[in-house]
């Protein structure tokens, strides 16, 4: 709500008691820019803003990731792979079934089991051993190829062969094992039941030759497997099954009868049904202990009198209902009172119901402590036979402790006899069945042939890895530009982060104080002027105030510019210079600071001389009013009731008032006149002042009750690869007005003489005329 002084000098509300037109919510986002939104999805034409902006960076590292891709790729020494087919037939279990044959089907482990063993060492070292490759200095050391790093070694003379004769016989032996299991691969081809068993050798020979060996070791070694168990064997392990099962029969006799003879009786979880008994009287006597003690709570609640008050009484419907008789009759009472008597018949009635009621209650609640009283001796006598069950219990408990250690010895070794007997049972089975039903073996599909060429490295694939790495690493750095940036660079920040409408998009120009009206910046403050029009009409909107976070964010140029922008429509305009700290505005108006508005409010102008103060400029219908004599208390000035009355004298007098105050941050000067004028015009320069700072400022001001119309972008960079785009109309000539003249006639209307009728104000048709070949002209 704005403030008028009145004729003392002292703060009134408006009368209509409302904000102006211009702050009212439904103004200030129509006016050529819709309200800021962001609905949080991914924009491509930002992405694409900022892969324009950041091109030469991007380039930057898509080429370094390519080079990185060929130097990495050509670093590499060529590998070549064999690869070997075995095909795994699994010959399922012959289990009879009502007679019938029936086959186990193939288990996906099988092949899970056949990749392992074909990596294993065991397998490794029997290829070894039959190709003889711890001796083999071509398999251990290959000769370098041409690649970087072997240049590298041939220049400073590295040779591996050199460190394989120092070498033992047993560690060239591993050393081999461990190059065959780190060039193999197995896999198994999808829906088949072949494995793909390939192998990887800087020689193209070795790596067919270990490959075929590898198929052919894999088969041998599962022959020899198969091999060991012999008839001799099972019936070695028939024999212990069943000397165990007699054992096993002997020791659970001997403990049924311990059992029987002792009279010992478990439950099936192996607990004595005394233990049971003693775990449940013990959670009887804890729940008959815990309503001991709240029975003797509430008796020693009835024993201090407050049986009124037990939680039996007041879940009592009947005691209820008595009591809400007595309230009635009690009110009837004291209402007949004020005009009979206590002795009066009809009082002494209500009275008998009155006391008869009460008695009642008491005799009720009585009977309820009496229950109470009645209920603890139960739980009392509960309690005691609760702790008289438990000490039988646990005497025979302690017998039966006695007599259970010689039968859990007997237990063990039923136990124990019983898992020696399943285990013998389970070995016979595996070595009965799983040798004889269960057989599985392998078969080579197609060999492994020399290798025609390398398959590593590939240059496509390190060539595509490096340059995804060099997009992500510039992604994270345009990232990191981005997070340290922290100005603003569009209009859409601005509205996005304040909350408020860009009126006008200042661009940033050598000179912001061209007077050419064709210019770029001339028609950027008539946008603005014509923007600051639209947010309110001639009666509300009659003081605004321009302001700014930080100093140096062209807000004196945006206050004297728009003021010449209004001059030039007949407005009579006032300049107030309120930055009585560092003033400006007198420098661009070429006009001397003397007295002015600090002398004003100090009070130290003579009445004759008021008037004079307020100086005329060069430009028509602008007066300026100087912040004259530098003060060291502004911000008091400012607050006081001379402030506001000046401005409502001067609002009488001119159609527009401009105040061109201090910045926001770090002074109170601006938060205050944002109280005491219409509006206040918030001007953000274009990557200068931070976005915490520019919030801070304008919450500052919303804080102070400011009406913040509107904001202003100054030095806008239109030609930036970030927005250049989006704001591209910035850089047309669409200021240029004048169009050059046709040197032929088009059209034959509107002319004279075979020369262009330039009297075509007063005639329609040369007009037209001359309009329709300007305008084909200009399309073709």
């Amino acid at each position: 709500m704005n403030n008028l002084p009145t004729s003392s000098g002292a703060l009134m509300p408006r009368s209509d008691g409302v904000l102006p037109a211009f702050a009212q919510p439904q103004y200030g986002y129509h006016i050529g820019y819709d309200q800021p939104h962001n609905d949080g999805g991914f924009d491509l034409v930002k992405l694409f803003y900022r892969i324009l902006k950041y091109r030469w960076m991007v380039a930057a590292f898509i080429l370094a990731g390519i080079i990185g891709g060929i130097v990495f790729t050509y670093m590499q020494t060529p590998q070549y792979r064999a690869t070997t087919s075995l095909e795994i037939v699994t010959s399922g279990a012959k289990v009879f079934s009502d007679f019938e044959v029936v086959g186990q089907a193939s288990d996906f482990r099988v092949y899970e089991t056949a990749r392992e063993k074909m990596l294993s060492r065991d397998l490794a070292a029997r290829v070894a051993f039959k190709l003889n490759l711890a001796n083999n200095e071509t398999f251990l050391a290959p000769a370098p190829s041409f690649s970087f790093f072997n240049i590298f070694r041939r220049i400073f003379n590295i040779d591996n062969t050199a460190d394989l004769d120092e070498l033992t016989p047993e560690q060239r032996q591993r050393y081999a094992q461990s190059v065959i299991r780190g060039g193999t691969e197995v896999s198994l081809v999808r829906n088949t039941s072949i494995l793909q068993l390939s192998f990887s050798h800087p020689d193209p020979a070795l790596s067919a030759e270990v490959a075929n060996e590898l198929a052919r070791s894999y088969i041998d070694q599962f022959v020899d497997q198969t091999s060991e168990t012999s008839e001799l064997a099972r019936q070695f392990i028939a024999e212990k099954v069943a000397e165990a099962k007699i054992k096993l029969q002997d020791s659970e006799k001997e403990l049924v009868e311990y059992a029987q003879q002792e009279r010992i009786t478990l439950t099936g979880d192996d607990v004595s049904l005394i233990t049971s008994n003693i775990v449940e009287i013990n959670r009887a006597l804890s729940e008959a202990i815990q309503e001991r003690l709240a029975s003797e709570s509430i008796n020693q609640q009835i024993n201090e009198g407050a049986s009124a008050s037990l939680p039996d009484v007041f879940k009592s419907d009947s005691i209820s209902k008595t009591k809400l008789s007595i309230a009635e009759l009690s009110a009837r009472y004291q209402e007949k009172l004020s005009t009979l008597k206590p002795n009066f018949p009809e009082m002494k009635q209500l009275q008998a119901q009155i006391t008869e009621l009460r008695n009642q209650v008491n005799a009720e609640v009585a009977a309820l402590a009496r229950s109470e009283q009645i209920k603890l001796e139960q739980i009392k006598v509960k309690e005691a036979s609760l702790r008289s069950e438990l000490a039988q219990l646990e005497a025979q408990q302690s017998i039966f402790q006695e007599k259970n250690i010689q039968y859990t010895i007997l237990k063990r070794e039923v136990d124990s006899n019983r898992k020696q007997y399943d285990a013998l049972v389970d070995k016979l089975n595996e070595v009965g069945i799983g040798s004889e039903i269960k057989s599985s073996n392998a078969s080579i599909v197609d060999a492994a042939t020399r290798p025609s060429g390398p398959f590593s490295p590939r240059l496509s694939i390190n060539v595509l890895s490096f340059v995804a790495l060099s997009i992500f690493l510039v992604g994270l750095a345009i990232y990191i530009f981005e997070l340290l940036n922290n100005t603003f660079t569009t209009p859409d920040q601005v509205e996005s982060e304040l909350n408020t409408p860009v009126l006008g998009i200042i661009p940033l120009v050598e000179d912001p104080l061209d007077t050419n009206p064709q210019s770029k910046v001339s028609e950027a403050f008539r946008t603005l002027r014509t923007s600051v029009q639209f947010t309110g009409t001639d009666t509300t909107l009659k003081t605004i105030l321009v302001t700014s976070s930080e100093p140096s964010e062209a807000k004196t140029t945006v206050a004297f510019r728009l003021a010449e922008g209004y001059a030039a429509l007949g407005r009579k305009v006032l300049v107030i210079d309120a930055d009585m700290r560092k003033p400006r505005m007198h420098r661009l108006l070429n006009l001397e600071n003397g007295m002015g508005l600090s002398n004003l409010l100090a009070n130290v102008v003579p009445k004759g001389q008021v008037v004079d103060i307020f100086k005329d400029t060069h430009i028509p219908g602008v007066s300026f009013l100087s912040a004259g004599t530098i003060v060291p208390n502004p911000a008091d000035l400012l607050a006081s009731n001379r402030m506001s009355f000046t401005l409502h004298f001067c609002a009488k007098k001119f159609d527009l008032i401009i105040v061109d105050s201090p910045p926001v941050m770090g002074l109170s000067d601006a938060p205050i006149l944002s109280r005491l004028v219409d509006g206040t015009l918030y001007v953000v320069s274009s990557r200068q002042v931070t976005k915490k700072a520019a919030v801070n400022a304008s919450e500052r001001l919303r804080n102070a009750g400011a009406s913040i119309i509107g904001a202003v972008l100054t030095k806008f960079d239109a030609q930036n690869l970030d927005y250049k785009y989006e704001y591209k109309y910035m850089q047309q000539d669409y200021y240029e007005y004048a169009l050059p003249e046709p040197k032929k006639p088009f059209l034959a209307l509107g002319m004279k003489g075979g020369k262009e009728d330039r009297s075509d104000g007063d005639n329609p048709r040369g007009f037209f005329a001359v309009f329709f070949n300007r305008f084909l002209r200009r399309s073709a």
